[in-house]
């Protein structure tokens, strides 16, 4: 399923109500996932991959920006990461499938039109800085949203570019 539209286009198709709710599972759990107040708290990139039901192991490199807050945002990195995990061809010898050069193409587009303004910098430490002290709770709360954003975004993407997506299970609490 291709989608013509970019990212930021004036009118790009809406989305179904059950898309919608699935965008809006997505960011709510990638939310209490990362926010760590009602379970323990998870690192952007293993949220992002527990809310599409992933393995966590290899997500755990995407922490703080390639753990050392020099690289990429993790949570943008985990929802690229995702969307290969669900959209690329399971051959390692196999060309990037068509769905998932679409969505990686929508994906890149809508994070840097709706998560940064258009302003390409993601390297951790730059998105973090303005924010204070690295463990402070001004810091936390802007990662807690941009995970959740870019897990809405990774539903988005798979919405419009794929017709079988996992389920956003509900999270257990104990």
């Amino acid at each position: 399923m291709a989608e013509s539209t970019r990212a930021g286009s004036a009118a790009p198709r809406a989305l179904t109500p059950e898309e919608a709710s699935y965008v809006s599972a997505a960011r709510d759990k990638a939310f209490v996932l990362y926010e760590g107040v009602r379970l323990p708290h998870r690192s952007c990139g293993i949220a992002i991959a527990e809310t599409f039901n992933l393995p966590s192991r290899s997500y755990q490199s995407l922490r703080r920006g390639g753990i050392t807050g020099k690289g990429a945002c993790g949570a943008i990195r985990a929802g690229e990461q995702v969307l290969g995990e669900l959209l690329g061809d399971p051959d390692p010898g196999g060309a990037v499938t068509a769905e998932l050069r679409a969505a990686i193409t929508w994906f890149q587009e809508a994070w840097l039109l709706r998560i940064r303004d258009n302003q390409p910098d993601i390297v951790c430490d730059n998105l973090v800085r303005p924010h204070g002290d690295f463990a402070g709770p001004a810091r936390k709360a802007f990662c807690t949203n941009l995970a959740a954003d870019v897990a809405s975004l990774t539903a988005e993407a798979l919405c419009r570019f794929s017709t079988q997506r996992p389920p956003i299970t509900p999270i257990e609490i104990p």
